[in-house]
Parts: structure tokens; C-alpha cells; sequence
């Protein structure tokens, strides 16, 4: 057990090293020091994710390769920064300079094959990314300019004009303009120049990434709207839940009083009563396929925490500054909270004497992470045969199983354990009966199959707007920073589940139906299949995507996002319920 806690510990301090770690750089300059512009990909505007090394096109590279140390999420990202020969000196104007080109001396003439390829880049409008003192711009590559009763001419940008804004020893803003365009045809003799400008600023350096947050986007009023109708929609389902449900379990409770004294203190005839109160020798039997269920609710036990850690974290840390922060703090949180998964569904299981407590740990571990590294995989042999940056390196898949089977299955090994040993006593408050009770026939909208696709329409509507923000962040180069507002939606999301699956499980039970653990499960985890019908609207309405690779890795994310959204949601539905289902049944009718 000591060698576990040893490579635990070394594994976190390995994580956290490369991927919370302080910057490599001050980025403090002296007059005419050398401000590196690093190039990262080139890819087609209109699909984010199919992505290309820099120089796979044939632009002039620098004689000595230096890439950039990456982090862990940068890894996952696609991020592959690369020096390139264009320094700038520090506060120094530059005029127009020729970069290198090699044995070309500065000039290329393109082959055939080289305006193959800018042509391909051009008419399928791609675009380049550069990375000065770590800020990001984005150019052009080139322009199709189009003739009445002629072939369209094909231009290829061959100047970059930098304009950067300094504060004392800082650079404040970097602003890209490319021009000087040159016909793209065989034998064309290509300059790549460059030039920089220096302007002062009052702008601090803690405000130099605000000009990449969409303000009038992210902070519309739709945005507020929609948080304030979420809210009122939360105010109505708790009014809902508190006059409906208790003012009727309120009589219930109510005649049973009365019948007790009627009865002198016996247990009054139950033989007239219909609804919730005749199931309950049935309410707390176990539910079929408990393995499942219990690795499904621990895996939601984990997810309900390791959101609000991020999103906090996110809060506090503004991670929309460093590339790849927000994917590493989903791995670090995700293996740190990996023994509450363990832990819910080990007493979960417990609960109801389960014997192959073995087969929860294990389907608790491998639930979520393999899916995710099954479609990493897909997703990989596609990049990879498109040549495409999107792929994660082999190095980073080893160190994540790494830290997957050193840190996260020793501690959802031990959540399991404590589960089973400290919370794993069966402390339900009726008895089960040995003979279960036949299920009568009821009406087709009081059907499990109804309640379960029901059940996701409200959780839905309460974070439908919030859902636009997110993807569009996600898939059209904008910064989410508005986490505030994400704070808010979760916690209006876990109210509105937790409220809906109450109701679905009162009318459940109300028609003497006692298979309300899976119900309750499913009819919140249903909003995931309304978040994914949203997501199949976005793509063809809101995006220009196109081409197998695009909508490979658009659906794909999109799956795994709604697959995790399911869980969490399917746990939170049956926290809130379970609670309720105690409740009522803990009255004594004695």
C-alpha cells in the first residue's frame, strides 16, 4: 500500500508540475531584446478542428527547429508551437525585413507542387495562428479575387505587418495586418517580409487579454434574460413541488394520524388505500442490474464535483489567459475527486448486500475513461490519416493512462472500500418483501417510458441558452470567460432536476409503480438527449462545417459531452429523489 501512496504523490506532483505550473516566461523585456514570434497551426476557418502544422505549407522555415515545451492540455488541444525566423526586437521599430528562406536567400520560387498546395489553402480560406509573448493573432493566408468571364486568380499574402503596444517592460497588445498580395502560379518568385511597429499604452498587463473577450456577445442582454428566466422557472417547480406534493402528502399523513387513533395506536387497514402507500414493501427492493446503476451513480457522484471545482477554479484563475488550462484542470480535478466516484457507487451497491463489489470498482474505473480513450483512438487514426495536428501524441495517451491507473484507481479503490465499509448499511425505513408486488396496469402517459422522456424537457430549457454560448465559444474561436454565469446555470440545473424527478417519481409511485431508482435516473439524464438534438441543429444552422473529418470530431466531442452531461444529470435527479422517497416512507404507521 506505501508504493501506491508513492507513485501516487509522484504522479500529482508530476501533473500538477507540467500542468499548473508557473510560466516558463517573465515576459519582461529590455529595449531591444528579441520578442519570438512562434507559429502554431493552419487549418480552414470554417473547421476549427481540422488543423495543420504551420509549415506543412510551404512558407520559409527557419534554418534550426526549436518547438515550445507543451503542457499537458496543450497537448490534448492540438497546440505545436514552433519558433519561427521572425524576431522582433523589443521596442525597436522594424521596416520591412525578408525572412529567411534558406538556400532561396530570402525568396521562393514555387514548383508545382508548392502552388498545389497554397491553392488548396486559398480557396478553402485558411488561416494561420501566431503566438507573440505568448498572445495570440491570426492571418490569412491568401485571397481569391474573382474576374467576370475569367478563372479566378489566386493571391498569397507575402507581407506581415506587426503592430505591438508596450507598457514599460511589457508588450500589452499584438495587432497582425498581411498584405503585399503575389500571384500563386508556377515559377512566381515569393519574398516573405515582415514589419513591426511599437506604440505605448496606459493598458496594464493584467487587462492585456481583455480585448480577446467578446463582451457585446457574451454579456447581451439575452444573456441576462435568460439567467432570469431560468431563475423564475426554478421559483415556479419549487412552488410546484411544495404545493402539489405536500399539501397531498399532507392529507395522507393526515388520515393516517386519524386512523391510528381510530384504531387505538394499531396499524390501520391498508386494504382502501391506493397510490404510493401500497408499495411501500416494495420501494426499497433492489433494482435490476445494480452494478450498472451503482457505477452509473458513482461516476455522477464525481462529475456533480469535479464541475463545480472547475468552474470555480475557472473563476478564480482565469484560464481563458493560458493555453490548455481549462483541459489540464479537467484531468487533475477529475483524478483528484476519482474517490467520491468510487465512493458513491461502493455504498450505493452496499446499501442492498451486493456481492460483486469488485465489478462496481472496476465499472467505475473504466466507465467514463474508456469511452473517452476508445474515441480519442477513433478520433486519432482520423487525424492522423489526414495529417491533420487534432491528434493527441502517444507520449501524452501513456502519461494519461499513467495517472489514470497510479492515482485514479488506487483512490476509487479506496472510495469503494469506505463506501462499502462506513456508508454501506442497509438503513431503509420500510421493510422489502420477500414476494415482489405485481405492477398494475396504468394509462399510456403514466408509462416509465413517458416519465424518462419527459423528464429532460425543463432541466433542458434551463440551460438552453447557456448551451449556445458554449458551443459557440467552442466551435467559432471566441474565450468563454463568463463562468459566473455557468455557475449560476449549474446550480439552476441541479434545482430544476432534482424538483422534476421528484414530481415524475410522486406520479410514479402514485400509480403503484415502485421501479423509480432507474427511473429517476434516466427521466434527468434525458436532457442530454435534447442537449444532442440541439447539437445536431447548431451544426448544420449555425456552422459552416463540412467534410467527414469536421463532423467526425464535432459529433464525437458532442457525444461524450452528452453522455457525460447524462450521468451527471441522471445523479442529480436521483439524489434529489432518493431524499424524497425516504422521506415520506420514514412516517410510522403504527
Amino acid at each position: 500500500m506505501s508504493r501506491i501512496s508513492l507513485f501516487c504523490v509522484l504522479a500529482l506532483v508530476v501533473l500538477f508540475a507540467i500542468g499548473v505550473g508557473a510560466d516558463l516566461y517573465s515576459h519582461k523585456y529590455r529595449d531591444a531584446d528579441e520578442v519570438i514570434v512562434w507559429v502554431n497551426k493552419v487549418g480552414p476557418f470554417q473547421n476549427p478542428q481540422e488543423s495543420y502544422a504551420y509549415y506543412d505549407l510551404p512558407f520559409c522555415k527557419p534554418k534550426k527547429h526549436v518547438e515550445s515545451a507543451e503542457s499537458l492540455g496543450e497537448a490534448l488541444q492540438g497546440y505545436e508551437l514552433v519558433q519561427s525566423d521572425i524576431i522582433i526586437p523589443f521596442k525597436v521599430d522594424t521596416l520591412s525585413t525578408p525572412t529567411d528562406c534558406g538556400d532561396a536567400k530570402g525568396g521562393l520560387v514555387l514548383t508545382e507542387e508548392q502552388v498545389k498546395k497554397f491553392r488548396h489553402a486559398i480557396t478553402h480560406n485558411y488561416w494561420y495562428q501566431l503566438f507573440v509573448d505568448d498572445l495570440p493573432v491570426w492571418g490569412r493566408v491568401g485571397e481569391v479575387v474573382e474576374q467576370e468571364h475569367s478563372t479566378p486568380q489566386v493571391f498569397l499574402y507575402t507581407h506581415r505587418r506587426f503592430s505591438i503596444a508596450y507598457n514599460g517592460n511589457r508588450v500589452i497588445e499584438v495587432n497582425l495586418t498581411t498584405d503585399l498580395p503575389v500571384r500563386v502560379e508556377v515559377g512566381a518568385a515569393i519574398h516573405f517580409t515582415f514589419s513591426a511597429s511599437w506604440v505605448p499604452t496606459d493598458i496594464s498587463f493584467d487587462e492585456r487579454f481583455d480585448k480577446y473577450l467578446d463582451e457585446t456577445f457574451f454579456e447581451h442582454q439575452i444573456h441576462w434574460f435568460s439567467i432570469f428566466n431560468s431563475f423564475m422557472m426554478v421559483i415556479f417547480l419549487v412552488g410546484l413541488v411544495a404545493m402539489i406534493l405536500m399539501r397531498t402528502l399532507r392529507k395522507d399523513f393526515a388520515a393516517y394520524a386519524a386512523r391510528d387513533e381510530d384504531d387505538g395506536g394499531e396499524m390501520g387497514d391498508l386494504a382502501d388505500d391506493s397510490g404510493w402507500k401500497q408499495v411501500r414493501g416494495d420501494v426499497f427492493r433492489a433494482p435490476p442490474r445494480l452494478v450498472l446503476l451503482a457505477a452509473l451513480l458513482g461516476t455522477g457522484y464525481q462529475l456533480l464535483f469535479l464541475v463545480f471545482a472547475v468552474i470555480v477554479l475557472a473563476l478564480i484563475a482565469d484560464f481563458y489567459e493560458d493555453r490548455g488550462q481549462i483541459v489540464t484542470a479537467f484531468v487533475v480535478c477529475y483524478t483528484l475527486t476519482s474517490g467520491i466516484g468510487g465512493y458513491g457507487g461502493g455504498a450505493f451497491y452496499a446499501k442492498y448486500a451486493g456481492k460483486h463489489w469488485i465489478q462496481v470498482f472496476l465499472l467505475t474505473c473504466l466507465l467514463l475513461p474508456g469511452l473517452f480513450f476508445t474515441v480519442l483512438v477513433g478520433l486519432n487514426i482520423i487525424a492522423s490519416s489526414y495529417g491533420s495536428l487534432a491528434y493527441v501524441p502517444a507520449g501524452t495517451m501513456i502519461f494519461l493512462v499513467a495517472i489514470w491507473s497510479l492515482v485514479a484507481c488506487p483512490l476509487t479503490f479506496g472510495g469503494t472500500m469506505l463506501g462499502r465499509h462506513w456508508s454501506g448499511k442497509a438503513d431503509f425505513p420500510c421493510r422489502v418483501n420477500q414476494v415482489p408486488r405485481q405492477i398494475p396496469d396504468k394509462k399510456w402517459y403514466l408509462q416509465p417510458a413517458v416519465h424518462v422522456l419527459l423528464g429532460g424537457v425543463l432541466p433542458f430549457g434551463s440551460i438552453f441558452i447557456e448551451m449556445y454560448f458554449v458551443f459557440t465559444s467552442f466551435w467559432h474561436y471566441k474565450y468563454y470567460y463568463v463562468y459566473g454565469f455557468m455557475l449560476l446555470v449549474y446550480c439552476i440545473l441541479i434545482i430544476v432536476s432534482v424538483c422534476v424527478t421528484i414530481v415524475s417519481t410522486y406520479f410514479l409511485l402514485n400509480s403503484e409503480d415502485y421501479r423509480w431508482q432507474w427511473v429517476s435516473f434516466l427521466s434527468a439524464s434525458s436532457t442530454a438527449i435534447y442537449v444532442f438534438l440541439y447539437s445536431i441543429y447548431y451544426f448544420f444552422a449555425k456552422t459552416k462545417m463540412n467534410g467527414f473529418f469536421q463532423t467526425a470530431f464535432y459529433f464525437s466531442y458532442m457525444g461524450l459531452f452528452c453522455v457525460g452531461l447524462g450521468i451527471l444529470c441522471g445523479a442529480i435527479g436521483f439524489i434529489g429523489t432518493s431524499v424524497f422517497v425516504r422521506r415520506i416512507y420514514m412516517m410510522k404507521i403504527d
